[in-house]
């Protein structure tokens, strides 16, 4: 059986990106990531596809019309790709209609909070604001909303009493990293089912 072909979807660093393709490189997910497409084109997250030997690629959204377009051939890469399940890693636009049509239940993203707390832009911070004991991430399926989709795992994270929202972002990232990998692992091996709401880990067959 092949690797389950990953695109991947980042608007900055790339840090959740290296993650998975370390995990990818490894043989940890059985996956592999097809391709890197950024709406920035300075992003560093394109760099580190590159040194992979990943296709990586640049479409700019201020370049089309309407978000369909733009959508259209965001599509129409990650299909020349051979894209199976499509990772969104810090990428900072809400999908559409066309993306979601093109790849029902099989978008995924990662957020730095426990959702359904905090959704949005900077959860850490508001996290942090906020007050709250505990904090975390989350690897979810995407919907229409932002950042509402069925969940299929967290990392809980405690808030300590020094903590600013930076010491605090920097050690929720270090869960991002494991749980990201963890999620397609369970994508890639047919182990998730959505019912309604919630999202079931199937068990591995001991046979």
């Amino acid at each position: 059986m092949g690797k389950l072909r990953l695109g991947v979807l980042a608007s900055g660093r790339g840090s959740n990106l290296q993650a998975i393709m370390d995990a990818a490189a490894a043989g940890k997910i059985g996956a592999e990531v097809a391709v890197v497409i950024s709406d920035h084109s300075d992003a560093y997250a394109l760099e580190r596809a590159r040194q992979r030997g990943i296709p990586a690629e640049f479409v700019n959204p201020k370049s089309f019309g309407s978000k369909e377009k733009y959508e259209e051939v965001i599509v129409e890469l990650l299909k020349r790709h051979g894209v199976e399940l499509v990772c969104l890693a810090g990428y900072m636009l809400v999908v559409g209609a066309v993306m979601l049509n093109a790849f029902p239940d099989k978008i995924l993203n990662i957020h730095p909070a426990l959702l359904p707390a905090f959704q949005g832009l900077h959860g850490q911070e508001q996290a942090w604001r906020y007050g709250v004991k505990f904090s975390g991430c989350t690897v979810h399926f995407v919907d229409e909303g932002v950042d509402t989709g069925p969940i299929i795992i967290q990392a809980v994270v405690p808030v300590l009493d020094d903590d600013t929202a930076d010491t605090l972002a920097a050690r929720i990232l270090e869960q991002e990293h494991l749980i990201y990998p963890e999620a397609i692992k369970r994508f890639a091996e047919g182990r998730l089912k959505i019912v309604g709401r919630k999202v079931f880990t199937k068990k591995l067959s001991s046979t």
